[in-house]
C-alpha cells in the first residue's frame, strides 16, 4: 500500500495529496507531527519535513520532486503541459506559491496563528500577522491578473500550478484568512478546483483545536 506521511495543514502535503487524488492513486495517509523530530521519521527524511511518500519500493521527499515523479510515472491525467514554454510557466508558478507566497503569507498567517499553538512555541507575533494579511492582498491581485488572461493560472488547462496555489489557499481558508470578496475571478477559480473529486479529502480534514469554519467545505461558499 502506498503511504503518505503528511500534516493536514501543510500546503506541501496538500499539493501532493491533490496530485495523487487527481491521478487516482490510492494512498494511506499517516499524520506526522514532523516538528517533534521523531527518529523513525528522520530516517525516512533527514530534512525532517513533510510530505514523505512511500511508493514503488521507494521513500521520496520534497513535494515538487514527488509531484514530478508522479507526473513521469502516472502521466494521465497530465498536470504538466507538453511544451517547454508551458512547462516553464507551470514550474515558475509552483515556485511562486511554494517559495514567495509561503514566505510572505503562509508562514506569517498559518505559522503564527496555528503552528505556534500546535508546536507550543508561544503566542502569535502580531507584526507577522499584519504583514501576512497585507501580503495576501497583493498575491490575490496577482492571481486576478493571471486569471483575467487565462482559464487557469498557468494557461487554459488545469495544472500543478493550480494545485500549488489551492494547497496554500485551502490551508489559509481553514482558519478564515482568505478574503474571497476581494476578487470574484479568484473566488470562481477556487470554486472550480474545490469542486473536483480530488479535493474531497482536503475538505474533510478536521484539525484538533481548530474547528472547521462553516464555509470551508461548502462548494457554494
Amino acid at each position: 500500500m502506498n503511504r503518505l506521511y503528511h500534516y493536514p495543514l501543510s500546503p506541501f502535503s496538500r499539493k501532493v495529496r491533490l496530485s495523487l487524488a487527481e491521478k487516482r492513486i490510492e494512498v494511506e495517509l499517516v499524520e506526522e507531527r514532523y516538528w517533534e523530530q521523531d527518529a523513525d521519521f528522520l530516517r525516512r527524511n533527514p530534512a525532517g519535513k513533510v510530505p514523505v511518500l512511500k511508493m514503488d519500493g521507494r521513500v521520496m521527499a520534497d513535494s515538487t520532486a514527488i509531484c514530478e515523479y508522479l507526473e513521469e510515472t502516472h502521466p494521465t491525467p497530465a498536470l504538466l503541459p507538453s511544451g517547454p514554454e508551458a512547462r516553464y510557466e507551470v514550474r515558475r508558478l509552483v515556485a511562486w506559491f511554494d517559495d514567495k507566497f509561503n514566505e510572505e503569507v503562509t508562514t506569517k498567517l498559518m505559522g503564527e496563528r496555528v503552528f505556534r499553538k500546535v508546536m507550543g512555541t508561544g503566542y502569535p507575533d502580531s507584526a507577522n500577522v499584519k504583514a501576512g494579511a497585507k501580503a495576501i492582498k497583493y498575491h490575490l491581485d496577482y492571481m486576478t491578473w493571471l486569471l483575467d488572461q487565462r482559464r487557469w493560472l498557468a494557461g487554459n488547462d488545469m495544472t500543478l500550478a493550480d494545485f500549488a496555489a489551492a494547497a496554500h489557499l485551502s490551508c489559509l481558508d481553514y482558519v478564515s484568512d482568505v478574503d474571497w470578496n476581494r476578487s470574484e475571478i479568484v473566488k470562481d477559480w477556487y470554486a472550480k478546483i474545490k469542486s473536483r473529486p480530488a479535493f474531497r479529502s482536503i475538505l474533510a480534514d478536521q484539525i484538533s483545536g481548530f474547528p472547521q469554519p462553516s464555509h470551508y467545505a461548502d462548494l457554494d461558499f
